[in-house]
């Protein structure tokens, strides 16, 4: 059987419905168990995404919530992923986000700013995903990148130099995105969003692995090259920036390991339409996870798609 690693990108509330949505296409098309991965890196909505899935919840019930109409679902959603807190830190972020942010302008300016909402829903969104498991750590490799605020470099949790923390911890500081979440503590140490580094750290896949992986899945919300039609400014240049460092991550893969067949998944145009221009919105997560499905269909049935998935996970 080929080894595989598994790369899940950032993407917000409707990124991870995507991640749901290919991973299922993905496991219905082919029969592979996305938890049989030899390693799993998550970054910001990624990170959830593997939790479940070493968690073995991958399934419709679990993105739902259960058998809950369009406005209950919404609430539920909501009194997890967006709940509210009173904003604190602003001497936080003038040192580490406002001062060191007019040196070099740009997303650092945002860096443990005083935000809106707790990523301590997030963590008990895990919890209630992935149920034991959040409080403890997956006995596979499972990577989670965060970015500390203090030393201002990505930590991988999971990594053996790694603070130890449980996993829900590692998933809300991997997904608490500057300006709308409050930096998660661990440790007396502060972190935000992983995606402050890279919006898929996919080159840290050769570092963590025990040998040379035979094949390499990488779902990218957040590096789409396609073009949405009436997208906002931001959208576009999120987009290209998290296709530039996730073009030369790919590069790194293939100089290091040369024989490692390589997939990308990122959305189309009709995906945009339902995961922006707010990848927050919960009242997107469905659209986006139904038209994820619709796009995968014809997404796998290309050839130089099929022909590595049916090689690497398509079960004898």
């Amino acid at each position: 059987m080929s080894s595989v690693g598994l790369i899940l990108g950032g993407g917000g509330i409707t990124g991870a419905a995507y991640e749901f949505a290919a991973l299922m296409a993905i496991q219905m098309a082919t029969g592979w168990n996305p938890d049989d991965s030899e390693v799993i890196i998550g970054t910001s909505a990624g990170a959830t995404v593997a939790a479940v899935t070493r968690a073995n919840r991958l399934t419709i019930e679990t993105l739902t919530g259960g058998d809950h109409g369009r406005a209950e679902y919404v609430e539920h959603m909501n009194q997890f992923l967006l709940r509210r807190t009173r904003p604190t830190g602003f001497g936080r972020w003038v040192r580490h986000g406002l001062l060191p942010g007019l040196r070099h302008p740009g997303l650092e300016l945002a860096l443990g700013g005083p935000a809106p909402f707790d990523p301590a829903g997030i963590a008990d969104y895990v919890e209630h995903l992935a149920g034991p498991l959040a409080r403890s750590w997956p006995d596979k490799r499972t990577l989670i990148t965060a970015f500390d605020l203090l030393d201002r470099r990505l930590v991988i949790f999971g990594a053996e130099d790694a603070p130890a923390t449980t996993l829900a911890q590692a998933v809300a500081a991997s997904s608490a995105v500057p300006m709308v979440y409050q930096p998660v503590e661990i440790n007396g140490r502060p972190y935000v969003d992983g995606g402050v580094a890279s919006g898929t750290s996919a080159h840290l896949v050769f570092e963590h692995a025990k040998n040379p992986l035979d094949f390499i899945l990488i779902i990218a919300p957040m590096a789409s090259e396609a073009e949405r039609a009436n997208a906002r400014f931001y959208e576009g240049m999120f987009d290209r920036i998290g296709s530039e460092s996730l073009n030369r991550e790919l590069e790194i893969i293939e100089a290091t390991w040369p024989e490692t067949d390589v997939v990308v998944l990122r959305p189309d145009d009709a995906v945009l339409a339902a995961a922006r221009p707010n990848p927050m919105s919960v009242e997107q997560t469905i659209p986006t996870f139904l038209r994820t499905l619709a796009f995968l269909r014809r997404e796998l049935a290309e050839s130089h798609v099929w022909d590595l998935l049916e090689e690497h996970l398509r079960e004898s």
